[in-house]
């Protein structure tokens, strides 16, 4: 499928854009003021150790102290299955003002410290290097049988086990000479020899290897054959890309464009799109929609019929609005760059073949996503569960914040239940005080209500209390705050 790569950078921000056939795929945004820190190595001190969680706090120099876990400090790769989950304890692998090397695998979202792990791996165009293991593995999307013997050989007899030098090939090593390859290995061991050097130099906390910024990491990560436009609209950063694409996918370079547009996101309609990301509310082409909701713990998707009332029976009627949903989920997954637990409430079907063919269709979509993920069968309710990993905050909390009058509910009071609040609360000041006059301060719709609907329930409680009540509009109100002040 035929991809463009749209790179905005700015005094203020970097943005990527993966766009096929004019549909934003994905969106990468980082701020100048705050990059990110994934994939940097730190020479870190450990500050705080919980043996009760099997957990860490570890000072890297960032605002919160990083956060780890035994899981995060053991090699994975043992080929012992019993050595490989019987987690030692914390205490045997750290203690208080330990000093060692961290690199971040998840970034500092919301309340929570960065998460490090002491496991380093460098990345090139075609290989993770593994230092101090010996596992040599290859992407599980590379399927041809053949093709992975090949390329599990090529390391397998070029490295002695004994160094200690494990990798895994990446996907885009794919038909790869293996010369190349083995380039790439070398580059890596002697990135990470130079790690190792400074880490003997530098005192703790502090910086030893900071990863690519975010344009070249992310077409790094993102080129394959498909690629075919890399756009940028800032001639530092095509030199920049230029530079890194002739050292290491120089078939590609002929795809680099400068753009001279300072509009030329809003010219791809990227800015449209991104503001439709940002939306509960997903239309879906029969009628149907999906509605978005975030939390910190977990996002759920909810699957509606909508306007679409179909043409055949019910059961027929909720099996195409499941499947749409099914097509456009995962998607809406890697755009919004949704993570951890997601809950998707299907409409029920009561056709077993119905829910096999949905959960084909989502298992089919979610195969494009570049992160790890896993989904549960469909539930006799409709629910499926699933994981995606989280590395980063979600597009929604990277570019929004909680609302300062809802808290991030979504709901605010209805202007009935703020008078009848305000009700209350004259009730009250009128048998604790001496005061004959209320001043009611409220907003413009809540002011309305007082004066119309609930008028006569007003004039009653005046007279019942032998008070009088006025009213002031405060235009910077919200419908659910008010004030009512006591007149002496």
């Amino acid at each position: 499928m035929a991809e463009e790569i749209i790179i905005n950078v700015s005094q203020y921000e970097s943005r990527v854009a993966l766009v096929e056939r004019g549909e934003l795929k994905e969106i990468f945004i980082e701020r100048t003021h705050t990059p990110g820190i994934v994939g940097n190595i730190y020479k870190g001190k450990v500050k705080k150790i919980l043996p009760g969680i099997q957990s860490a706090f570890v000072d890297i120099g960032q605002e919160r102290a990083a956060f780890t876990h035994i899981a995060d400090l053991v090699d994975p790769h043992k080929e012992n299955a019993e050595e490989r989950f019987a987690l030692p304890s914390i205490t045997d692998l750290l203690y208080e003002d330990k000093e060692a090397l961290f690199q971040v695998t998840k970034e500092s979202i919301g309340t929570k410290g960065a998460r490090i792990t002491s496991r380093i791996s460098l990345v090139s165009r075609y290989l993770v290097y593994l230092p101090a293991t010996s596992h040599i593995g290859v992407s599980l999307r590379i399927e041809d049988e053949h093709e992975r013997l090949r390329l599990k050989e090529a390391l397998n007899n070029f490295w002695d086990k004994g160094k200690g030098d494990g990798f895994i090939v990446r996907t885009a090593a794919e038909g790869v000479p293996v010369d190349d390859i083995l380039s790439d290995a070398e580059l890596l061991c002697n990135r990470w020899h130079r790690i190792l050097e400074e880490e003997k130099t530098v005192r703790s906390p502090n910086l030893i290897y900071e990863d690519l910024p975010l344009p070249l990491r992310v077409v790094r990560d993102i080129i394959n054959s498909g690629t075919t436009g890399i756009r940028v609209d800032k001639q530092s950063t095509l030199t920049a890309v230029a530079r890194f694409l002739e050292d290491f996918i120089p078939e590609k370079l002929q795809c680099l464009e400068l753009v001279d547009d300072l509009q030329f996101f809003e010219s791809y309609n990227i800015e449209g799109q991104i503001e439709a990301a940002l939306k509960r509310r997903v239309s879906l082409t029969s009628g149907g929609h999906l509605i978005i909701e975030q939390t910190e713990s977990m996002t759920t998707i909810d699957v509606n019929t909508g306007a679409f009332v179909g043409q055949g029976d019910l059961e027929e009627t909720i099996f195409r609005t499941n499947r749409e949903a099914a097509s456009s989920i995962p998607g809406q997954l890697r755009l919004r760059n949704i993570g951890g637990i997601v809950i998707i409430d299907f409409i029920d079907m009561t056709d077993d073949g119905h829910k096999s063919e949905v959960l084909k269709i989502l298992e089919q979509g979610q195969q494009s996503d570049r992160m790890k993920w896993r989904i549960t069968r469909i539930s006799e309710f409709g629910i499926v569960e699933m994981t995606r990993k989280r590395t980063h905050e979600s597009l929604l909390r990277m570019l929004c914040e909680p609302c300062e009058h809802c808290g991030g509910r979504g709901f605010v009071k209805t202007a009935e239940s703020a008078c009848l609040e305000i009700i209350k609360e004259i009730q009250r000041r009128a048998r604790n005080g001496s005061g004959k006059e209320c001043l009611v301060m409220a907003s413009q719709s809540v002011i309305d209500r007082l004066l119309d609907e609930d008028d006569t329930c007003v004039r009653d409680l005046a007279d019942a209390l032998g008070v009088e009540i006025k009213f002031q509009v405060e235009v910077g109100y919200h419908q659910g705050q008010f004030d009512v002040v006591e007149v002496i």
